[in-house]
């Protein structure tokens, strides 16, 4: 059987973690698009690959080439593309359990239409996490959305982040044409409770401007206390998305509930929201309904929060006691 292939857009970043004791040791290790890649590796079906379409600053390319050959589902023509530019390195410091502060240096660039396209002959299905907030402008990604027949998974996470001169991350707001350009980009689409707020005053109102525009099923991640997802009428699998929508009908929307980690005071939230999105994709591509594709991710999400970093981070989601 011939393997389909995921193709996942993002960034990688060094991580620089200062977590909510200051007497723990600082964490340095990858993060960015690393939690994405190990959720999908973790959680995808044996019949998929992994081919990252990812830029790393050439400071960093070794590290990132060392990283992805860990990876089981990763293709085997996959390679990071080194660029001339220094990676992007984040300095987190959490304020509480989901709180926290982020400045970011370095500047691996955007894609380009020109410099994209001819990367996505062969893909099946397209996992996007805006890790810098510029990995694609909107002309590229609605440009994406045109040429590529495949379901696509969109996180916008830093789009809704400016970055100041001192490389603090900052909230922003979209232009309404902004937000209804993004909602044209993808099948499915992720944003956090934090993002919703800039969007849009709640899930709903968020939800029929992308359903409205070919979103099939909009996720707000709200941390400890689960998910709410919100699906277009007659979606329920991969499999419905070329279905026609159903005339009348009703949006579905539920609750679904985090599951209950013990906060012992050596909790690692960093990549939660990714681990989720990543793992959420990974079971709706292998066919699982809604409901259950976001009970495994629920249940990644909740395994990720007892791992440090990205590296090593597939094998512990997959229950194993040691890294190979």
């Amino acid at each position: 059987m011939t393997a389909r292939r995921l193709g996942v857009i993002g960034t990688f970043v060094w991580d620089r973690i200062h977590g909510r004791d200051p007497a723990a040791p600082v964490v340095e290790e990858w993060g960015g698009i690393a939690y994405a890649l190990g959720a999908l590796d973790a959680a995808l079906a044996p019949d998929w690959t992994i081919v990252p379409l990812v830029k790393v600053g050439d400071d960093l390319v070794r590290e990132a080439r060392t990283f992805l050959a860990q990876l089981r589902h990763l293709a085997s023509d996959a390679a990071p593309i080194a660029v001339p530019f220094p990676n992007n390195r984040v300095t987190l410091r959490y304020l509480d359990s989901a709180r926290r502060t982020e400045v970011l240096t370095g500047g691996v660039p955007a894609w380009s239409w020109l410099w994209l396209k001819p990367l996505l002959a062969g893909l099946d299905a397209l996992y996007v996490n805006l890790i810098s907030g510029w990995e694609l402008d909107l002309e590229t990604a609605l440009l994406l959305r045109q040429h590529f027949a495949g379901p696509i998974y969109l996180d916008l996470h830093s789009l809704l982040l400016a970055r100041q001169a001192d490389g603090l991350r900052t909230p922003r707001h979209l232009a309404p044409a902004e937000i209804v350009g993004w909602c044209r980009t993808a099948d499915l689409l992720q944003v956090n409770e934090d993002e919703l707020a800039l969007l849009a005053a709640d899930p709903l109102a968020l939800a029929a401007t992308a359903m409205a525009q070919g979103v099939r099923a909009l996720t707000v991640t709200l941390g400890a206390r689960g998910a709410v997802y919100v699906a277009a009428p007659g979606f329920d699998r991969l499999a419905d998305r070329s279905a026609s929508v159903p005339q009348g009908g009703a949006v579905r929307t539920a609750l679904m509930p985090a599951v209950p980690v013990l906060d012992n005071g050596e909790l690692d939230p960093t990549g939660c929201g990714d681990v989720f999105g990543a793992t959420y994709f990974s079971r709706l591509l292998a066919g699982d309904r809604i409901v259950n594709a976001m009970q495994a991710a629920q249940s990644a999400a909740a395994r990720n929060v007892r791992h440090r970093g990205a590296t090593g981070l597939a094998h512990h989601l997959r229950g194993e006691l040691s890294r190979p």
